[in-house]
């Protein structure tokens, strides 16, 4: 990871396509735009690789989120259940809709924990979003049996994990709807972008139109078309799903290089006895973009991440302190902190998210390190970065 390390003539070709037309709008222009529908072939060639019955692409994953959520009638007071470690937009995508995120811990995936979804459960509860961190996957089959059960809706945040799958069935197709994100450092990248898949047509024209202002895009005059409902403008220019459309095509090549190198790293790590990979339900499913251990204290995990560091070996994260990817670091999001007014300001069953009870989570995170794993090393890069690691993690 990420796309843009990999980015060539692929990638040319198709922006210059729409340079040539002179459309940059997703819609409309059909003449002028000489046959080329770049965020469409975007939105036909996801779905069929994830085999999902339909995709809208977006803007970006936060874009998506709020898409899924307001598609899937999630809204105005509703809870719903998130992760502690995810990046922030999950929790503000919430937050948006008007509903009130309801923090529940995670486990050794460093994704939410099925049991502590179930202890979270209320009468107000409608929905989950289980977070598909760093490449890999939640036990996403046990928290859609207990949605099945309980009726809540399920929707994915893959957007960390595109072309993971468990058990053969890619992530993002378990629930009502999966949300993807393209942004400059994820996996494949648009520059900025998201998408939104579901097998529920219905979930999917109202998903279409709400990233529209609420066209119903029938028919194929702009102006004439209908109003299916109050939506917003979270459209993608055709400029940023031309470079989607290359790196799309690119995805099994770079799922394919990540996995080789996260396995030479992780061979390496079986010779350390301090280290314990995290748990992932289904290793063959797996992305590699990040490989994700942890050390036997909290003490230990931030000292080898330093050392790490000071040993050349960039691109380790030390989550427990970083300022976007968990709630320790968020006291705008435990305060509430708006530029305006925000619907959860006006609801009475809002909890306390500065007494929050996360020690679970606080125990995994601050053990935890994770590295990115690099489309750009070299076999020299590779074999450099897993003899500074033994250096530091075997001393």
């Amino acid at each position: 990871m990420p796309g843009f390390e990999i980015f060539g003539d692929e990638e040319r070709r198709e922006v210059l396509d729409v340079l040539d037309t002179g459309v940059l709008m997703r819609y409309g222009f059909d003449q002028a735009r000489n046959g080329h529908w770049k965020a469409k072939t975007f939105e036909e060639e996801l779905a069929r690789k994830l085999g999902a019955n339909h995709c809208h692409l977006c803007s970006s994953g936060t874009a998506a989120l709020s898409i899924a959520l307001a598609a899937c009638n999630i809204g105005a007071g509703d809870e719903v259940i998130v992760p502690p470690f995810t990046f922030v937009a999950t929790i503000e995508a919430v937050l948006a809709a008007g509903a009130i995120p309801i923090f529940a811990d995670i486990d050794e995936t460093l994704c939410l924990d099925p049991e502590a979804v179930a202890a979270a459960v209320t009468p107000r509860t409608r929905a989950v979003v289980p977070v598909h961190m760093c490449g890999s996957m939640a036990r996403i089959d046990q928290i859609e049996k207990l949605c099945r059960e309980r009726e809540l809706v399920l929707v994915e945040d893959a957007c960390q994990a595109v072309g993971g799958s468990f058990q053969g069935k890619y992530l993002g197709t378990f629930g009502k709807a999966g949300c993807f994100s393209f942004d400059p450092v994820k996996t494949i990248t648009c520059g900025e972008g998201g998408a939104v898949i579901t097998d529920d047509k219905a979930v999917y024209l109202a998903a279409d139109a709400f990233a529209d202002h609420g066209h119903d895009h029938i028919g194929h005059d702009r102006g004439l078309e209908g109003h299916a409902l109050v939506g917003m403008n979270f459209r993608i220019s055709e400029l940023n799903a031309a470079v989607g459309v290359a790196q799309l095509r690119k995805l099994d090549f770079i799922l394919a290089k990540q996995r080789a190198a996260k396995d030479r790293i992780c061979a390496m790590l079986a010779d350390c006895p301090e280290v314990t990979l995290r748990e992932i339900p289904d290793p063959e499913g797996d992305t590699a973009t990040f490989l994700s251990f942890l050390m036997p204290t909290e003490d230990r995990a931030r000292q080898t991440a330093q050392d790490l560091a000071a040993a050349g070996v960039d691109g380790c994260f030390y989550w427990y302190d970083n300022n976007w990817h968990y709630i320790r670091q968020w006291p705008h999001i435990r305060q509430l902190k708006s530029a305006a007014r925000l619907p959860i300001h006006l609801l009475d069953t809002v909890p306390d998210y500065e007494t929050l009870d996360l020690s679970q989570s606080d125990a995994i995170m601050g053990r935890t390190i994770s590295m990115q794993i690099k489309l750009s090393w070299s076999e020299a890069d590779l074999a450099a970065r897993i003899e500074k690691m033994a250096n530091v993690l075997k001393g």
